[in-house]
């Protein structure tokens, strides 16, 4: 079995790939199939997120970039950013994670938060798409980037 044990300072070329939901990007200690078929073991530094585009290495050198999974998200767009700000500021008080960006909100797809968003007069798009989430306020500084 494959053991990755670090995160790549900086890009290189990858010779695999892992796709992964963001419930187990959240992960330090686990079992994943790279998309070739291989099997892994994750033993990274606890308090991290692993994001799309990150870069791993194994114990023996091998590069594998992590490919956020298209999963099934809620998203609210907008061009109205006081409406983003209301449905982040609600969503935020139910402690979800949200992905936040200029043009939309998104959080994994939960049809009472739909619901709830939809009460506010705010049209819901259920879709598949990678979700990113902001890693949070007290995420003590850990790694983790935005793509936008």
């Amino acid at each position: 079995m494959i053991e990755i044990d670090s995160i790549c300072e900086s890009k290189q070329s990858p010779e695999a790939t892992v796709t992964l939901p963001f419930e187990l990007r959240q992960k330090s200690r686990i079992k994943v199939t790279l998309d070739d078929g291989r099997e892994a073991g994750v033993f990274l530094p606890r308090g991290g997120l692993l994001r799309g585009g990150d870069c791993l290495k194994s114990s023996e050198g091998l590069i594998i970039e992590v490919i956020a999974a298209k999963e099934s998200v809620s998203t609210i767009y907008s061009d109205n950013t006081v409406e983003l700000a209301r449905a982040s500021y609600h969503l935020g008080n139910r402690h979800v994670h949200l992905q936040i960006t200029e043009k939309y909100v998104r959080y994994l797809h939960d049809h009472v938060l739909d619901e709830m968003v939809a009460g506010l007069g705010m049209k819901v798009t259920v879709e598949k798409a990678a979700f990113e989430p902001e890693a949070g306020a007290y995420s003590g500084g850990g790694h983790s980037h935005h793509q936008h």
